[in-house]
C-alpha cells in the first residue's frame, strides 16, 4: 500500500513538473508505429477513479469520454456530475515524450438552482500503455468565481480508444 501511495504521489509530482515545463511538441517522431502515430488523437472511453490524495484509496469510479483533436484541443464529458451541475470540459493537450502526454481542461460548475458557483480544472499526465489503451493521473482543482482555490483532489483513469 505504501508503494502504491508513493507511486501515486510520484506520478502527481511528475505531472506538476511536466505541466510547469510547458512542453509543446504535438507530433510523434518520424517512422513511428501505427499506435504511436495515432497517438492521443481521437475519442477515448474512460473509467475515472476519484482517490484520496494522501492514501490513494479509491473513493468512487465513473465513466467519461475524452476527445483529443489534432492541433492540441481537448473536449471531455463526464458522468461524475449531473449534467445540470457541470458543463463539458474544454482544454488543451501536448505530447511530452515517447508515449507520454499532458492535458489541462476546465468546466463550469453550477448549484442546483442553476447559479454558476465555481470552475473545475483537471490537470492530467497521460501515458499510452498499449495500442488502444491509456492510463492517466490527474489533479482536480475547484476555484470559486473569483479564481480562488477552494478544493482539490486526485484521480486516476484507464481508457480505451473508441474505434
Amino acid at each position: 500500500m505504501k508503494l502504491r501511495k508513493m507511486s501515486l504521489l510520484a506520478g502527481l509530482a511528475l505531472l506538476a513538473a511536466l505541466v510547469l515545463m510547458g512542453s509543446s511538441s504535438l507530433t510523434p517522431a518520424a517512422g513511428a508505429s501505427t499506435a504511436e502515430s495515432r497517438g492521443l488523437e481521437g475519442t477515448w472511453r474512460m473509467q475515472v477513479t476519484i482517490r484520496d490524495c494522501a492514501s490513494g484509496t479509491a473513493l468512487r469510479t465513473f465513466p467519461a469520454f475524452l476527445t483529443f483533436a489534432q492541433g492540441g484541443t481537448l473536449t471531455e464529458t463526464t458522468t461524475g456530475f449531473p449534467p445540470a451541475l457541470r458543463t463539458p470540459g474544454h482544454g488543451i493537450w501536448s505530447h511530452l515524450t515517447d508515449h507520454s502526454y499532458s492535458a489541462v481542461s476546465e468546466a463550469f460548475l453550477f448549484n442546483p438552482a442553476g447559479v454558476w458557483t465555481s470552475k473545475q480544472r483537471l490537470t492530467q499526465f497521460i501515458e499510452i500503455t498499449g495500442e488502444y489503451e491509456l492510463k492517466s493521473t490527474a489533479i482536480n482543482e475547484i476555484f470559486d468565481t473569483n479564481g480562488n482555490l477552494i478544493a482539490n483532489g486526485c484521480a486516476t483513469a484507464v481508457g480505451s480508444a473508441m474505434e
